[in-house]
């Protein structure tokens, strides 16, 4: 990570700075390297790190840890800083074994965060949107996603390298959704749908853990369902896109843009 560019264009008016000393943004080696990751994936929004914050083009800052230790399951999700959503790591490729007992990594998400990048209302989020054709040789169905950090132009990536294979198609065709504007079912945490950068495939060949328990409860034990074959996954998290089916809490239909988890 030598030689990355922490800080640039940040005026000292846009940053509040302690009475008795100016800040010392701190070197690229002293800089967590979760943050590093949200600082490269993320290019168009955060310029640097600085004393426990990340810090925004815009002069904004937004804490790193928030000193809460020994945080439960339901506190990550409910209430998490943003080293916590790196609390669970993501990896890419093939699963060895089915997501042990309340494993969801990528599903720890500061809403926030997200918020200052794709919109803080259901407006704000839409100003941003476009259409884009899935699958156009397959599938031609119009979907509507965000252009906010190119995530229109890596689903057209993904949708151009899945076309080539046709025997996917039925996983393909009637797409579950991509932007709405809501809560998770049976939560106050909003839907990461309510941004435009996540995708439904077809929910007919999906599997989603409160359609198995019939429930909402995320401490209730579930036994992990999977249909969708991994050639799809590869090609998402090739172009961003974290996998649903890889959470214990597993929604298999479900691809959401998080490069900082794929770097």
């Amino acid at each position: 990570m030598k030689g990355l560019t922490l800080i640039a264009f940040l005026s000292i008016s846009s940053i509040s700075l302690p009475s008795k000393a100016c800040t010392t943004f701190q070197k690229t080696d002293t800089v967590p390297k979760a943050a590093q990751k949200l600082i490269q994936s993320y290019p168009g929004f955060i310029t640097g790190f600085a004393d426990n914050h990340l810090i925004f083009k815009d002069g904004n800052r937004m804490i790193w840890n928030d000193g809460v230790k020994n945080k439960t399951y339901q506190t990550l999700l409910d209430n998490p800083d943003l080293e916590d959503m790196f609390a669970q790591p993501y990896k890419a490729g093939t699963p060895k074994v089915s997501p042990a007992k309340s494993f969801d990594p990528g599903r720890i998400r500061n809403e926030a965060f997200f918020m200052k990048m794709y919109g803080a209302s259901k407006q704000e989020v839409e100003g941003n949107l476009t259409t884009i054709i899935w699958c156009p040789k397959l599938i031609r169905q119009k979907i509507v996603v965000t252009r906010v950090n190119g995530v229109d132009k890596q689903l057209e990536a993904v949708s151009k390298e899945l076309d080539e294979h046709p025997e996917l198609k039925k996983y393909l065709g009637d797409i579950g959704g991509t932007f709405v504007w809501r809560n998770i079912a049976g939560t106050h945490r909003h839907s990461m749908h309510s941004f435009g950068m996540t995708i439904d495939i077809n929910i007919k060949y999906s599997d989603y853990w409160q359609w198995t328990c019939k429930c909402t409860d995320e401490n209730t034990s579930v036994v992990y369902q999977n249909r969708i074959p991994q050639v799809i996954v590869d090609i998402f998290e090739k172009h961003g896109f974290i996998w649903g089916g890889k959470w214990y809490h597993y929604d298999t239909m479900h691809f959401e843009y998080r490069p900082e988890l794929l770097n």
